[in-house]
C-alpha cells in the first residue's frame, strides 16, 4: 500500500523536525502543510526531509488538511496518514494503523487514547468523550475517540467527501460525512505524550463551531433522508 504521513503545522518549529523524522522511519513520504507559521516550522520540516506546502496565512487545520488531502489525491496515494506535528502522537503507533489498513475494509481508522486516560487534563477527556458521542450518533457507528487528530483514511474517502469547514471541526465533518456515506470507521489504540505544548484550541470558539456543524449536519442529513 502506498502511504505518505500528512502534518498539518503551525508554529511547530521545535518539534516538527523530530516529528517528520521519526514519520520518514515508517513510511516514505512526509508532508506537512505550513499554515501560516511565525516561525521557522517549514524550514525545519523541510531539513527533516518533508515535502512542505506553505499557506501564505494561518487559514486553520481544516483548510491546512484539505490542501494535504489535494496533494495526496494528486500524487497516487492509496491513503494518508494524519499526525500532529507537535509531538503529541507517537510515531511508533504508525505500524498499528497500516496494520489495522491492511487486514480490513475500513475507510478511516482513527487513533483511540481513552482506553488510558490517567495523564489526560479532565477536561480533555469530558469534552472528548461528549463530542465522541455526539460525532457517534450522526455517524451512526461507534467512536470512541473522535477528536484524536491521528488517523488513517483511505484515498477513496477523500474522492467522495466534500468538505466544507476549515478550522477544527473539519475533524469531527470527516468523520460524521465518511459514517453517513457508508464507509467503515474502525479505531486503534494510541498513546498520547503530553509535553508543556497549549493547544491552539478556542474553548469557546471551537465549541461554537462544532454545534453549528452538528445542526449543519443534521439537517443536511435529514434532508437526503
Amino acid at each position: 500500500m502506498n502511504v505518505c504521513v500528512l502534518i498539518p503545522a503551525y508554529n511547530e518549529e521545535t518539534t516538527i523536525y523530530n516529528v517528520v523524522k521519526a514519520a520518514l522511519r515508517k513510511v516514505d513520504s512526509v508532508i506537512v502543510v505550513d499554515d501560516g507559521s511565525s516561525d521557522k516550522t517549514g524550514e525545519e520540516a523541510r531539513r527533516a526531509g518533508a515535502v512542505v506546502i506553505t499557506h501564505p496565512g494561518n487559514r486553520g487545520k481544516g483548510s491546512a488538511l484539505k490542501t494535504g488531502f489535494s496533494y495526496v489525491l494528486n500524487g497516487g496515494y492509496d491513503g494518508v496518514l494524519v499526525m500532529d506535528g507537535d509531538g503529541q502522537h507517537d510515531p511508533d503507533d504508525i505500524d498499528a494503523f497500516l496494520e489495522t489498513a491492511e487486514r480490513t475494509d475500513a475507510g478511516i481508522i482513527v487513533g483511540n487514547r481513552m482506553e488510558d486516560t490517567g495523564k489526560m487534563p479532565i477536561v480533555r477527556y469530558l469534552t472528548n468523550r461528549f463530542t465522541s458521542m455526539v460525532v457517534s450518533g450522526i455517524a451512526r457507528q461507534k467512536i470512541p475517540d473522535s477528536q484524536c487528530g491521528f488517523r488513517f483514511i483511505r484515498s477513496a474517502v477523500l474522492r467522495t467527501m466534500d468538505l466544507v469547514t476549515g478550522r477544527f471541526e473539519t475533524e469531527s465533518e470527516m468523520l460524521m460525512t465518511a459514517g453517513r456515506k457508508g464507509w467503515k470507521i474502525d479505531s486503534v489504540r494510541v498513546s498520547t505524550i503530553y509535553g508543556g505544548e497549549k493547544s491552539k484550541i478556542n474553548p469557546l470558539i471551537d465549541t461554537i463551531r462544532f454545534f453549528k456543524l452538528v445542526l449543519a449536519s443534521r439537517r443536511k442529513f435529514r434532508d437526503r433522508g
